[in-house]
């Protein structure tokens, strides 16, 4: 007695799939992906990342003026007063806060395009290099500001920002970075007199320390490494374990 199928032999038939074999590869789908592609999107993404730094500083300090504004101006208070103890968590808020629309305009756009390019570097890179630069900017403000004073505004953080994107490619050793840092210290080169005390009323003691922290984030950090500077200190480490394993 015959076990034959009535309806022929289906294509499908689970025997079929015993004997099938895939073609044999060396390589996965994500290594025969271009690299092209993946550098593309990695920029992009970098760029998204760089807009939305840039936006939302933009729009933070925005909120803050108008908020002040129908406050009556109240807001202000939260600046740095030097050396009051009940004041030294203002160099949280400090930042945010601006005398006038003028002051804040002033502000707007360097803030907005040092957001973007360290905004560029990631997310770490960029929360690093705004917490060393606040933390150095408000501290010595707070210690050296003058009595009875009270200091408002983002300056403090954008020559922070500046700063950094000056030195960073020297720590870096990195052409570009030396580049673009030299093109920004040329057009943005006014700025260095607000480093001085020439101007009545105007926070020279942000701006200095500001700086100060700029430089040594871009001292001190490593988020930041491009990968050929990522590759040559993890094969110094690699040597160092060896030379110990060998004593």
């Amino acid at each position: 007695m015959s076990n034959s199928n009535p309806f022929g032999t289906s294509p499908y038939d689970n025997a079929g799939f015993g004997n099938y074999t895939a073609p044999a590869t060396s390589m996965s789908p994500w290594q025969r992906r271009d690299p092209g592609i993946g550098q593309q999107l990695k920029s992009r993404s970098r760029t998204r990342t760089g807009f939305t730094f840039a936006i939302g500083f933009v729009v933070v300090i925005w909120v803050v003026e108008f908020l002040n504004i129908l406050s009556g101006g109240r807001l202000s208070y939260y600046g740095i007063h030097p050396l009051d103890p009940s004041s030294l968590w203002h160099i949280a808020t400090a930042p945010l806060l601006h005398a006038n629309f003028e002051h804040l305009i002033g502000n707007t756009i360097p803030a907005a395009i040092f957001c973007f390019i360290i905004g560029m570097g990631g997310k770490r890179v960029f929360w690093e290099v705004t917490l060393i630069v606040g933390l150095v900017a408000g501290i010595g403000t707070w210690l050296f500001g003058g009595v009875g004073t009270n200091h408002i505004g983002a300056s403090g953080l954008i020559y922070g920002w500046l700063g950094y994107l000056i030195v960073r490619g020297v720590f870096n050793r990195d052409g570009k970075q030396i580049l673009l840092g030299v093109a920004l210290a040329f057009i943005y080169s006014g700025l260095f007199w607000g480093l001085l005390p020439t101007q009545p009323g105007v926070s020279w003691q942000g701006h200095l320390f500001g700086a100060l922290g700029g430089i040594a984030a871009g001292a001190f950090i490593t988020s930041d490494d491009p990968a050929a500077l990522r590759a040559r200190k993890e094969q110094k480490k690699l040597e160092k374990r060896r030379r110990g394993l060998n004593r």
